[in-house]
């Protein structure tokens, strides 16, 4: 998995502020490393698994829940926008939390705050405890989105779109699945949504497992100090200048690259935040659309996760192919205007075309892996690609925060969905032309040398 880098190479990667909070271990023994770079995959992968169980798992029973807690509308919506608010909230703490304590220690913190919030939340008796429990869940999902573009670009920076690839599509996977049994599993214990809910927070448990012994190694390859594949250091550098010419140079790039005035950044930010706009409305209110349409609850379910699923074979793919193009517009574009027909299907005939609907908008939401590889392509070293997805994250997640609320209040006032379904495609245009700009070949650094 690892390559072995020139010592030019070996700075470049190193220019990152997160480091752990001791330097005790040395991963450069071709041993530590190997088993430390197996459980940063599989860390890697059952993270991503549980990146958006907390979400489609609710949207597959938004009605029951609705029911349940005595919700209206509005306040379905409401519950809708909270992942985005949270993304955006806790997102762009996680840099800063890396920094002090390490990005395995963050991410594993991340994983225990999901499972905790998925076993409380069902149980919590009202609206609002249900929101906070779901927030708790979602503030270790928002720092460990920021966190998996940083760990994919310190271990394997030479396989960004593969790595990128491997992760959204475990992400999609437990997307897809989340939307897919929800329902079944319901129906298996009871029909009690609570526990149809609850189950989820077995797979989060689960995760928190590869990172314990990363963060018990402390000085890991997901510090700033260390590297996970360098080469021999010259006979006339010692490690302990070498560890101190990484530092000076983590201390001083962030200080250089004024993310806020990219306009790739930006450009990117609000990519980011357009997609998810779409991303979030469909995983919390599709299966809503079809059921109003006379599908069943199962299949509604279903449909959802043949959205999800779609995001499995292509978010492999999709990156690989990004990475190989000097310009990613051809793909914004194709992916702008597969949303653009499904919407159109869902406002005509959602239920006779339902199974083709559900296909073309799973195709438009790999966007998302899309976004992410572009935030690996964006930036040079580590600590802009920290920057950077920490800004397209937080900004967008802000950016998509009134979307599912307003389709709620939307669907509530007009008694149908013909007016959210027109938000939802209106909303496609200006996320193909943000992506065409944010697709340009150049990266944050080389646009904040340009300016000074």
């Amino acid at each position: 998995m690892m390559t072995f880098m020139t010592g030019e190479e070996t700075r470049t990667t190193m220019s990152t502020p997160i480091r752990s909070s001791a330097q005790d271990a040395d991963p450069r023994a071709p041993a530590t490393r190997a088993w430390m770079t197996r459980l940063v995959i599989v860390g890697i992968v059952l993270t991503a698994l549980n990146l958006r169980p907390a979400i489609t798992s609710l949207g597959a029973l938004l009605e029951e829940v609705r029911d349940g807690l005595g919700m209206s509308g509005s306040v379905a919506g409401l519950l809708t926008s909270v992942p985005p608010l949270c993304f955006a909230v806790f997102g762009v703490t996680a840099p800063r939390l890396a920094r002090r304590f390490g990005p395995g220690v963050v991410v594993c913190a991340g994983m225990v705050a999901i499972a905790a919030g998925l076993a409380i939340r069902p149980f919590a008796g009202n609206t609002a405890g249900f929101l906070a429990a779901s927030a708790l869940a979602l503030m270790g999902i928002a720092v460990s989105n920021v966190l998996m573009p940083v760990i994919v670009k310190r271990w394997f920076p030479d396989r960004v779109g593969p790595m990128t690839g491997l992760y959204s599509m475990a992400l999609a996977l437990g997307t897809a699945a989340a939307a897919a049994v929800t329902v079944p599993v319901t129906r298996a214990l009871g029909g009690d949504w609570q526990s149809g809910l609850a189950v989820w927070a077995g797979l989060a448990a689960v995760a928190v497992l590869p990172w314990i012994p990363l963060v018990r190694a402390r000085g890991t390859a997901l510090s700033a100090d260390t590297r996970p594949a360098p080469a021999p250091a010259p006979a006339s550098a010692s490690a302990s200048s070498a560890r101190q010419e990484a530092r000076r140079e983590a201390r001083q790039e962030p200080a250089t690259l004024r993310i806020t005035r990219s306009r790739t950044a930006w450009a990117l930010a609000v990519f980011f935040g357009l997609q998810a706009t779409a991303a979030y409305i469909t995983m919390g209110w599709m299966p809503q659309i079809f059921r109003d349409a006379g599908v069943p609850a199962g299949t509604a379910g279903l449909l959802l996760a043949v959205t999800m699923v779609m995001g499995v074979p292509l978010a492999f793919v999709i990156p690989r192919l990004a990475a190989r193009l000097p310009h990613q517009g051809p793909i914004v574009v194709a992916l702008g205007s597969c949303g653009l027909v499904g919407y159109a299907g869902l406002y005509f005939a959602p239920a006779g075309g339902a199974w083709a609907w559900a296909l073309l908008l799973g195709v438009s939401n790999c966007a998302f892996p899309l976004a992410l590889t572009m935030v690996g392509m964006r930036a040079r070293t580590g600590a802009g690609v920290a920057q950077l997805s920490a800004f397209a994250q937080s900004a967008g997640y802000l950016i998509s925060i009134p979307g599912p609320l307003l389709v709620g209040v939307l669907y509530q006032h007009s008694g149908g969905w013909g007016l959210p379904i027109a938000l939802m495609a209106g909303l496609m245009l200006p996320q193909i032309v943000v992506g065409v700009m944010a697709g340009r070949d150049r990266t944050v650094e080389g646009e904040a040398e340009a300016a000074l």
